[in-house]
């Protein structure tokens, strides 16, 4: 599928933005024709593209704002990454993606944007663009993933008994999960295996139905999902969520998720992600593979990448911040605890936290006219800059 055949609503081109941290940045952008519009920047999750935002962006720019979501590092057609699961993993720590973020903004001509948005896996990457350079991403809000607060260091131990320097060991709940009646595992770990990529890229019912069940087990239509409350971080806890988080020790994800394949007359009644527009992820996973998108999860598993982001400890997001899932979406609930801590205090000046009826995990495609307007909302609370 060429960048032409994408169908995109009018008012949205797609170019590409070069020299950004090592990156061909592969943007969608609405609201370009005049210069100085305040810039709202879209990050998206996995396994998503910039194409994800497609339905929030003419809203947005309708209302004076330069509209910017890329292809995120190890997607789409971004390039200038390696694809190589045995390959440098440090590319694909948080921090170097809030990088590849500031670049793009500045590349694009402002000093600082009215909003980073991020979705998903893009949830952090926007919380830490807030929490890095507070004077560029001046306000933030989070989608679907909450923001729990950032990584403790060890305070006032100087006087007492250390213990021995131990490398990193395998989770206890992971093998709790595994010793259960029915054995489980986590998603993030599988996620992290090697196999993973070729599970999904190459799945036996293939990657366009593969995606197709994918999408619709975590969206609104999979009537199952009614999230709740968990009461703590155990392997009993963790099994009662659905499989796509929780799955079959045995099962890859492709097998976890044919076995919720949506009928011929759901798929034909799914208006919020039509055939054709399902035909654009499949086409480009297809073409890239997930491996990109993995390494993410991985620098999240493997526990030394992302320890950089150590350098936070203590310190809050203290700009404007706002949080939007779908009311039907376990991403909000899935840590127990986090979505508590970010309106206890991971977020100094949290504007709202709103859940949307009728949207699972894919919030800004199952709702985009709900979440356009509590977006605009929150925007128009603080005075924009470009």
């Amino acid at each position: 599928m060429s960048l032409a055949d994408i169908p995109l609503p009018a008012g949205i081109r797609s170019r590409f933005v070069s020299g950004i941290n090592g990156l061909t940045m592969h943007v969608l952008e609405a609201g370009f024709e005049a210069k100085n519009r305040p810039c709202v920047l879209l990050l998206h999750g996995f396994p998503e593209l910039a194409y994800s935002w497609r339905k929030v962006m003419p809203p947005l720019a309708a209302a004076g704002f330069h509209v910017v979501a890329p292809d995120q590092r190890g997607y789409g057609r971004t390039t200038g990454w390696d694809a190589n699961y045995d390959g440098d993993l440090a590319p694909f720590r948080i921090l170097n993606i809030v990088r590849d973020a500031l670049g793009l903004v500045f590349a694009l001509g402002h000093r600082s944007v009215a909003a980073v948005v991020g979705h998903d896996f893009g949830s952090p990457v926007a919380a830490y663009c807030a929490l890095a350079r507070p004077e560029v991403f001046r306000t933030v809000v989070m989608m679907s993933a909450p923001f729990a607060g950032t990584p403790t260091l060890a305070f006032d131990t100087a006087d007492q008994p250390q213990p021995a320097q131990t490398a990193p060991s395998r989770p206890k709940f992971l093998d709790d999960l595994a010793a259960l009646t029915r054995p489980r595992k986590h998603y993030h770990w599988y996620y992290s295996e090697r196999d993973a990529n070729d599970n999904m890229r190459h799945a036996p019912q293939g990657l366009h139905e593969f995606l197709r069940a994918y999408y619709h087990h975590k969206s609104a239509d999979w009537k199952q999902n009614r999230p709740f409350t968990l009461a703590e971080w155990s392997a009993a806890e963790l099994a009662k969520l659905p499989t796509y988080y929780v799955m079959d020790l045995d099962k890859g994800m492709a097998e976890t998720v044919a076995a919720e394949m949506p009928s011929a007359s759901e798929v034909t009644a799914c208006q919020w992600l039509t055939d054709d527009e399902l035909r654009v992820y499949s086409t480009e996973y297809a073409r890239t593979g997930f491996q990109g998108g993995l390494q993410w999860y991985r620098c999240r598993t493997v526990g030394k990448p992302n320890a950089d982001l150590e350098l936070f400890s203590g310190r809050t997001i203290d700009v404007p911040s706002a949080f939007i899932a779908g009311a039907s979406d376990w991403g909000a609930y899935q840590k127990p605890g986090d979505l508590e801590q970010m309106q206890a205090g991971a977020c100094t000046q949290m504007r709202g936290c709103h859940l949307i009826p009728g949207a699972g995990h894919w919030v800004q495609q199952e709702q985009p006219e709900r979440v356009s307007e509590l977006l605009l909302a929150f925007l128009q609370q603080t005075p924009a800059s470009s």
